[in-house]
């Protein structure tokens, strides 16, 4: 997918000849070990497409990053850096991104969170950002209890304070209703969810597939992803903004919120350094999953920001009200299922997900988008 044809996918023409592009709005995106090479690589993807010179800022407020080398780990920080500057840059061209690296790998469990949560507080507590991307997240009980989830939510309760206004969004994972265990080399049995995704603070973005078809992509509602993570929080209960939709979430917060593009058959070019680190050649490749929805959707936050004269904070009630108006906006998914299958131990084991649905559903939330709607609509609503 060019940015062309996801520009077309989600009506976002009629907003940028408007001047809605982002200007006066920061993204910040954070990413553990981040990417050496960005900067490079993004004015080459910017220059193939189109695109506005990116206005990129890099900081490391929780620790210098380790000198770049081959191992694995930041083969994979690299590329998810990339995603993440190249798409965010695409949906609001004219935001600036804050490129915000953390010195300590983020798996499973707490590992990297203490980093990436003192390094999102001093964004916060410095007004450098109006909204926030998180394309990473862990298991819930892959922590050692409920409780050290909640001692890790600072960030996220201060970003919502009237003084700061910092909406955050996070990806929902890629393994269906299921999450990886801590060695990350199998899955739980049981249907299970990502934090910080599954933060009542957070707005949780699932996974859609879209229908590319030439050089254009036709906009409506596509195809709920069968990876995109969704289910039911064993943390925290269901906030008062999901009320409405106690039959399907019952007692606990549900994801995701809102999805975007996340399929490997609607998968997005990026250009970047495939190997994390100096000296190796740089190519065009393709990327996906939720990875790849949440800086989408940081960059529709931008642009909701930049039309309402304002950041706009935790914006989860705004987009349950809108979704109870019948907002035309949101663009209902009704068809795909997010059961996952995987080998274990020489048999085949299935965590039985969730299928879409007319209005809320644990696979794709509220829905997508029609941005040229979603955009006025979500900057009236959070407003």
């Amino acid at each position: 997918m060019s940015p062309a044809q996801v520009w077309a996918a989600y009506d976002l023409a009629p907003l940028l000849r408007a001047g809605i592009d982002g200007r006066g709005q920061t993204i910040a995106i954070v990413d553990p070990f981040g990417s050496p090479t960005i900067a490079h690589d993004a004015a080459v993807f910017d220059k193939r497409f189109g695109l506005p010179p990116l206005s990129l800022r890099v900081i490391q407020p929780a620790g210098a990053v380790p000198r770049y080398g081959p191992p694995s780990p930041r083969t994979g920080a690299a590329a998810e850096t990339t995603l993440d500057v190249e798409w965010a840059h695409t949906m609001a061209p004219g935001a600036k991104i804050l490129l915000v690296e953390t010195p300590v790998a983020e798996v499973e469990g707490r590992s990297g969170f203490p980093q990436i949560i003192k390094a999102e507080k001093y964004v916060i507590r410095h007004h450098l950002a109006t909204v926030i991307s998180q394309s990473f997240g862990a298991t819930e009980p892959t922590f050692r209890s409920s409780a050290a989830i909640r001692a890790l939510r600072g960030a996220y309760l201060l970003a919502a304070k009237p003084a700061y206004r910092v909406t955050v969004v996070a990806s929902t994972g890629d393994s269906g209703a299921a999450g990886p265990t801590y060695s990350t080399r199998t899955y739980f049995p049981t249907p299970e969810v990502s934090w910080p995704a599954s933060d009542p603070m957070v707005t949780a973005v699932g996974g859609t597939q879209l229908a590319p078809a030439g050089d254009a992509t036709p906009r409506g509602p596509g195809l709920a992803w069968s990876g995109s993570g969704g289910g039911r929080s064993a943390v925290f209960t269901r906030p008062a903004y999901q009320n409405g939709i106690a039959d399907v979430v019952g007692q606990h917060r549900g994801i995701p919120d809102i999805s975007m593009d996340a399929s490997c058959a609607s998968a997005a070019a990026i250009y970047g350094n495939n190997d994390g680190y100096p000296g190796e050649p740089s190519s065009w490749s393709t990327a996906c999953g939720t990875s790849l929805a949440a800086p989408m959707f940081a960059g529709i936050v931008a642009l909701a920001a930049q039309q309402a004269g304002h950041a706009l904070g935790a914006i989860n009630p705004a987009l349950y009200r809108m979704a109870a108006g019948h907002a035309p906006g949101i663009v209902d998914v009704v068809h795909g299922n997010n059961t996952f299958t995987f080998p274990s131990y020489g048999q085949t084991r299935v965590v039985h997900g969730f299928h879409a649905q007319r209005g809320y559903d644990l696979i794709s939330g509220l829905g997508t988008i029609d941005a040229a709607q979603f955009v006025p609509e979500l900057a009236k609503a959070a407003g």
